[in-house]
C-alpha cells in the first residue's frame, strides 16, 4: 500500500523559512512524479511545485518561485520543499502527491497518491 507522510510543519514568523518533508513507502518511486500543493482555508487547492524522479526538471507555481525550493533525497522515496522569505498568505495545509511519470503536472487531477497534509502557518 502506498503511503505519503509530511512532516516539518508548523508556525513561523513572515520573512522565516520552513523545510517540508513526504516520507513515500509501499513501493520504489524512483519512476515517480512528485509534488506539491496547499489549500488555504476556503479556497481550493492550489499547485506549488513537483520534480521529476531523477531531480533534472522541477517547476513552481509563479507565486512561489525564487523562494521555494523542491529536491528529492538519495533513495528518491523522500521529497522536501524548502520555503524561504515565507509570507502571511503561504499560510495553508501543504500537501504532498505523487504519480508514476516524467511529465511535471501542476494539475492535481494527474496524482493518485496524496499524504494527509501538514500545518503551515505565517505570521505577519
Amino acid at each position: 500500500q502506498v503511503q505519503l507522510v509530511e512532516s516539518g510543519g508548523g508556525l513561523v514568523q513572515a520573512g522565516g523559512s520552513l523545510r517540508l518533508s513526504c516520507a513515500a513507502s509501499g513501493r520504489t518511486f524512483s519512476y515517480y512524479v512528485m509534488g506539491w500543493f496547499r489549500q488555504a482555508p476556503g479556497k481550493e487547492r492550489e499547485f506549488v511545485a513537483a520534480i521529476t524522479w531523477s531531480a533534472t526538471r522541477t517547476v513552481y507555481a509563479d507565486d512561489v518561485k525564487g523562494r521555494f525550493i523542491i529536491s528529492r533525497g538519495n533513495t528518491k522515496n523522500t521529497v522536501y520543499l524548502q520555503m524561504n522569505s515565507l509570507k502571511p498568505e503561504d499560510t495553508a495545509v501543504y500537501y504532498c502527491a505523487a504519480e508514476y511519470g516524467s511529465s511535471l503536472y501542476n494539475d492535481e487531477r494527474f496524482y493518485n497518491y496524496w499524504g494527509q497534509g501538514t500545518q503551515v502557518t505565517v505570521s505577519a
